[in-house]
């Protein structure tokens, strides 16, 4: 190699070094381009953007965050050159845009399009009035995966682990954009796997076709035809139903609560080998109430479980 080489690749290495690398993370200005009424309950919002090219996801379940209009009604415009937390903080609260918690329902790069499924529920919180009101051209941010970033992302928790046999899902509408992507993954990825999804909604109306495999079994659980409260189709469900492994029980164990008035319900699975893995989230109450029945009653180990509450009844969760 000449020294002439030599000096050309060590300066190059110099330049590429100085660079900083990628933030996981990158604030997207989206402009909505679709709107798609899915059920009564459900609106699927198309956003497009240049920018959505260098957006990512690594998981079906890949949260991401939305930035609506502020107080005063001025657009999210935070800059994209400071951590979002800080630059959130900087601004004056009148000013500061309301944030909530979504799944990236379907990323386009080529189209530069991004799906994020809304759960309609009347016109109660500034994210639920956005979504009711939305028009085609309206715009928000998204705080989103950056593809640019080679390192770990994060905000996902579908990771079944090595030799799962089979899947349990279980979740409310909150919970519904996740387990259909899910389902479609496996059907592509592992159309083999025994699935049982549950998952309860609203209305009737909102049972939509999702694509899954033949080796999967969705049950849906409407809670007008059902006649319950929020949760309590599920519960029942994932207690009388669902086909659980042999568990062993403990009679008088104490499992350690979370408080969730204190904070958010959030465990995951370990990522060994396990042939039984569960997936479940929606309001925390319930899916506190099914980890005390997998644990407590069924005997079953935490380590195949990932548990989250996604919200809380009565209170707003960014």
């Amino acid at each position: 190699m000449s020294s002439l080489t030599q000096t050309l690749q060590q300066g190059l290495r110099r330049l590429l070094g100085s660079r900083p690398a990628a933030s996981a993370y990158r604030l997207f200005d989206l402009v909505l381009h679709q709107r798609i009424e899915l059920s009564p309950s459900f609106v699927r919002m198309v956003f497009k953007a240049p920018e959505v090219a260098q957006m990512t996801t690594r998981a079906p379940d890949q949260r991401v965050k939305l930035f609506f209009p502020g107080p005063d009604g001025s657009l999210p415009r935070l800059p994209d050159s400071q951590h979002w937390k800080t630059a959130l903080e900087a601004l004056p609260v009148a000013r500061r845009p309301v944030m909530r918690t979504y799944t990236i329902r379907a990323l386009r790069r080529e189209a530069h399009e991004v799906d994020v499924d809304f759960v309609m529920h009347g016109v109660n919180g500034p994210a639920s009035t956005w979504a009711t009101h939305a028009q085609v051209g309206d715009r928000l941010q998204m705080l989103a995966p950056h593809l640019a970033h080679e390192g770990q992302l994060g905000g996902y928790e579908w990771k079944p682990p090595a030799g799962v046999r089979s899947v349990l899902l279980a979740g409310d509408e909150t919970a519904l954009p996740a387990i259909a992507g899910i389902l479609e993954s496996l059907a592509h990825d592992a159309a083999e796997l025994n699935v049982e999804a549950f998952i309860e909604v609203p209305l009737d109306a909102d049972c939509i076709a999702l694509q899954h495999s033949p080796a999967t079994r969705v049950h849906w659980l409407p809670r007008d035809v059902l006649r319950c409260a929020h949760g309590q189709g599920l519960l029942h469900a994932v207690s009388e139903l669902a086909s659980l492994p042999q568990g062993h029980a403990a009679p008088g164990m104490r499992l350690k609560e979370v408080d969730i008035e204190k904070r958010i319900l959030w465990e995951q699975a370990s990522s060994t080998g396990s042939a039984f893995y569960a997936w479940v989230a929606g309001e925390s109450a319930t899916v506190m109430a099914i980890r005390r029945h997998l644990i407590k009653e069924r005997g079953l180990q935490r380590e195949c479980l990932t548990l989250m509450g996604y919200w809380r009844a009565g209170r707003s969760l960014g």
